[in-house]
């Protein structure tokens, strides 16, 4: 934004990510970090011989073998997920990724709107390839993505641009909510501050009403 430029950041998601994970793909990798031998076959251990069932009312229903994922809920889960899509970036040619667990977003800077569409259209494919060898699955209607810039530079803009998985055109958006921060296209926080305010304030009224309601207990 300093530079005058336009940013375009494309927001993926990712289909049952810790669900879909090779466990051979995984192990693969775990390999690849150094860890072999006994520990590698204690995380093979881990992995393996996992069942599932389920309960709908009081109805059971049979055992399942569990062939793929990480376990949810589990201390190694996020790490274990980490690990396996660590190696994504690698595959990248022209953006920057930022990555937290199964949240992925890719960076493209240019000086038009044609060049974001160009940039972010090649790494969506090498991103769905990436994807497809390591079998997890790409959303294709969840995707969104976003033009940062000043104000002046995102009213320059004439015609946004196509970006597509498949068929599947992205949608742009104007904000977007980040790991719990609410960004928009000019990267000002007034409506993630006023959002604050509202549940700070909406906490405080609540807190007041408890203890004058405690207030009133003691008194009789």
């Amino acid at each position: 934004m300093d530079a005058g430029l336009i940013n375009g950041v494309l927001f993926l998601d990712l289909k049952k990510a810790f669900d879909t994970v090779n466990h051979k793909i995984l192990l693969s990798k775990l390999g690849c970090y150094g860890i072999r031998g006994l520990a590698l076959s204690w995380f093979q251990s881990y992995l393996s011989n996992r069942k599932q069932i389920c309960k709908v009312n009081n109805s059971l229903s049979t055992f399942q073998n569990i062939t793929c994922g990480i376990p949810q809920g589990s201390n190694l889960g996020p790490l274990l997920f980490t690990i396996y899509i660590n190696d994504l970036p690698n595959s990248l040619e022209i953006t920057e990724p930022a990555m937290f667990a199964d949240d992925t977003s890719l960076t493209a800077t240019g000086e038009s709107s044609f060049e974001i569409e160009y940039k972010l259209g090649v790494e969506i494919q090498n991103v769905k390839t990436w994807l497809d060898a390591n079998k997890l699955t790409l959303n294709e209607e969840k995707p969104e993505y976003m033009l940062i810039g000043s104000g002046k530079r995102l009213k320059q803009i004439r015609n946004d641009p196509i970006i597509k998985i498949r068929d599947h055109i992205i949608k742009r958006v104007y904000k977007k909510k980040v790991l719990g921060l609410e960004i928009d296209d000019k990267l000002q926080w007034t409506k993630h501050v006023e959002k604050q305010n509202f549940l700070f304030y909406s906490y405080v009224t609540k807190s007041e009403a408890l203890r004058t309601s405690s207030n009133t207990t003691d008194d009789v």
